[in-house]
């Protein structure tokens, strides 16, 4: 991509720009923002660095690039995390800034700055690009600051203190030195103070004199006057004020900048400064139609709309997905536009909208089509609809045509109130991989961490690993742990399970490698983290495997993760109840077996949680339907006989989770998502299965009555090619349950 690069003068936009460069992009210009009085080293602000401002006209000739620059009029007046366009607002300067450059040079993709670890700052770098269409590159994001301080001086990076407000930092000892004079020293205080070796935290500021992307000249700060702002006796705080300063021209610039023949002709004027003026246009927002306009030309028959919803009060979710049939067969645009806005009704009718909403799993008949669901959805879920944050997501491609389904399908889990957190990062780094759409990271709410379906792919480059299945999901696992380090836990400690999406695309024999793969990398992250830590918080994860049509960007591997978070100060353990005084009533005859056991696998977490992945096998189904049935049961075996035995198997899946539901003293009524996979294979229409266990459920209300089956369905039937808690993926059925007390 052809990037403009933001530079305050900075070791760290400088660096930022030689990252861009490795990565295969090409800085075309540059863009500073200035204070309006030139006599003024310093701004009260927490987006600029303007220290040493007075020098930055020089990098237009230093590297042989335009140079943007702009006098900053506005303030800081939108003082929430997450930005919204405010008139007045110092962010709007920077929009003025970069819509000029794209104006001028329509090539630019890309912004490239130098955020480490500052979501207020990348927040509105990203809140800019989105608005003027343009690709936010943050390549320090959330980079180690040791290794990355050592890495700007180990390839080059010739920065000198400009400002120095922290303990062990002295004005008038500290301001003009190099950071390799100073790297010891930095690492000393972060162990005596605590403080951010890269300055994040305002404790210094750089300026770069030299770089190897200055093929022309380096800049020589020939005197220099230092300003103390705060003579505090614990932590002073003073600028350097450049008075004169000269270039010194460099033999031999061989280009490292990646600059090529332009097509365009401002770029053929390199070394030139342009002072950007003007006004926020009022018209720079991009419009939404509201969602009637795009949805109200879609309409759809009752008896082939299909909604669930649990019966949590607090969080639930809530299902819709469409039978099809040959007359009312449309494409996958008008199908998802009906279950979005059948789902955004039923929101509305319970008092909530998108922004209560914490996660998503859209589920397509084609991911060929993928771009056309994006299109859709972003006219529904937006930033302005979710203040807060938007949901995280998982997407997939399912036999849903197969089954007898139209071609879309969305659950959402939705929560009543908006305390959630979300984490949602559109930068290009080398943490994680982005979420540019509509979609974040993750999200946390009532201490359950629903993290977005990661794939394999590497964070810099955004393009899958080679090497097949098994690499995939390690770098999957690798992007999966570094969101997770963003709220202070682990995958591989607070875990509660895995859901593993798997390609159709991978051979049979290599699914059981995935398997064992996921196995060693938690393990070996266990181990690790028991050993560098010391921690004593650890979950026992269960597995979910799922055989899915195809997987965005054709991946062979999804991960999706769902963590438990806690205080620091609690201790997380699966817990080993005494059940003598919660056993569960018997229903349909089915009596308590050890074998039944073998059936599933829980994770539970004291009063809190519980997660259950029951499995039924075409060994265990037949163990089920050959057991022996009284005389008041053989109608039901009768029925059965008819379903193909489903009916058995229904109401064996509803006792057993039933019997693990009281047994861990949880309710029905605590459940938020019960899904149930079923394979093709089994040539049922998803209507006859629903009708199965809907009969199954009706019946346990009935033996049941505290509990409350009313209206909607509580569980969503999910078709696919495969599901299971091995990598086998051959179950009959696999029912994921996930129940948390409020």
């Amino acid at each position: 991509m052809k990037v403009v690069a933001l530079v305050s003068g900075g070791k760290d936009s400088c660096y930022a720009m030689m990252k861009c460069i490795q990565y295969g992009h090409q800085i075309v210009a540059l863009a500073n923002l200035m204070p309006a009085d030139d006599s003024v080293d310093e701004l009260d602000s927490y987006m600029y660095q303007t220290v040493g401002h007075q020098i930055i006209v020089s990098y237009a000739e230093c590297m042989g690039l335009p140079l943007f620059r702009r006098r900053i009029h506005g303030s800081t007046r939108h003082q929430k995390l997450s930005y919204r366009m405010t008139p007045g607002d110092e962010v709007e300067d920077m929009y003025i800034l970069l819509n000029e450059v794209k104006r001028q040079i329509p090539s630019v993709t890309a912004v490239s700055s130098g955020a480490i670890a500052s979501d207020y700052q990348r927040l509105r770098v990203e809140s800019v690009c989105s608005r003027l269409g343009l690709v936010s590159l943050a390549y320090l994001w959330k980079q180690d600051q040791s290794l990355l301080l050592q890495e700007m001086i180990t390839n080059g990076i010739n920065a000198i203190t400009v400002k120095v407000a922290a303990m062990g930092l002295e004005p008038g000892k500290h301001l003009g030195k190099e950071i390799a004079f100073l790297d010891l020293y930095l690492h000393k205080l972060k162990e005596s103070y605590g403080i951010n070796v890269c300055g994040e935290g305002g404790e210094y500021e750089t300026l770069t004199l030299d770089c190897p992307l200055f093929v022309n000249a380096r800049i020589v700060l020939d005197e220099f006057q230092v300003v103390l702002h705060s003579a505090d006796s614990i932590a002073p705080v003073g600028v350097l004020h450049p008075l004169a300063f000269h270039l010194e021209y460099k033999a031999g610039s061989a280009s490292l900048t990646g600059s090529r023949e332009s097509e365009n002709s401002i770029q053929e004027k390199t070394g030139l400064v342009f002072e950007v003026q003007g006004e926020c246009p009022q018209n720079s927002e991009a419009m939404c139609l509201p969602v009637a306009e795009v949805t109200d030309s879609v309409e759809v028959t009752d008896n082939r709309l299909n909604i669930s919803r649990t019966k949590k009060d607090s969080t639930f979710s809530i299902c819709c997905w469409l039978q099809e049939t040959q007359k009312t067969s449309a494409g996958l645009l008008d199908d998802l536009r009906v279950v979005l806005k059948q789902i955004e009704s039923k929101l509305v009718r319970y008092g909530f909208d998108w922004g209560h909403v914490l996660y998503i799993h859209l589920y397509i008949s084609d991911m060929n089509e993928f771009a056309v669901a994006n299109e859709t959805y972003v006219k529904f879920i937006t930033h302005e609809k979710c203040p807060r944050g938007v949901p995280s997501r998982s997407t997939i491609e399912l036999p849903l045509l197969e089954v007898g389904l139209g071609k879309a399908y969305i659950e959402v889990l939705v929560a009543n109130d908006q305390s959630k957190r979300v984490l949602h990062v559109q930068s290009i780094s080398c943490w994680a991989p982005s979420c540019i759409g509509p979609y974040s990271q993750a999200t946390l709410h009532k201490e359950v961490l629903q993290m977005a379906g990661q794939l394999g792919l590497d964070p810099p480059t955004m393009t899958l690993c080679n090497g097949g299945p098994t690499v995939e999901l390690e770098q999957a696992l690798q992007n999966s742990e570094a969101v997770a380090k963003c709220f202070n836990c682990s995958i591989s400690t607070s875990a509660i399970y895995f859901v593993v999406y798997c390609s159709t695309y991978v051979a049979s024999s290599e699914r059981l490698k995935i398997q064992e793969k996921l196995d060693a990398f938690l393990k070996q992250m266990r181990v690790w983290h028991f050993e560098e830590r010391s921690m004593s918080k650890v979950l026992d994860p269960i597995f979910l495997f799922v055989l899915a049509s195809n997987l965005p960007k054709s991946a062979l591997v999804e991960i999706k993760p769902i963590l438990y978070v806690t205080d620091d100060s609690e201790t997380v353990s699966e817990t080993v109840q005494d059940l003598s005084c919660m056993k569960a009533p018997s229903h349909w005859g089915f009596q308590h077996a050890n074998w039944h056991e073998s059936c599933f696998q829980k994770c539970v977490v004291h009063e809190k949680i519980c997660a259950v992945i029951l499995s039924i096998t075409c060994e265990i189904a037949a163990r089920i339907c050959s057991e022996s049935l009284d005389a008041s049961q053989s109608k039901d075996c009768q029925t059965s006989q008819a379903d193909g035995g489903m009916g058995r198997l229904s109401r064996f899946c509803i006792y057993l989770l039933n019997k693990i539901i009281v047994e861990n003293n949880f309710s029905w009524e605590d459940v938020t998502n019960l899904r149930l996979y079923f394979p093709t294979s089994l040539s049922m229409p998803m209507v006859t299965l629903s009708a199965i266990f809907s009969s199954a459920f009706d019946e346990l209300a009935v033996m049941n009555p505290r509990m409350k089956i009313d209206g909607d369905s509580i569980f969503n039937l999910v078709p696919v090619l495969g599901a299971g808690r091995s990598a086998t993926m051959d179950d009959i059925i696999t029912c994921e349950l996930f129940a948390q007390k409020s």
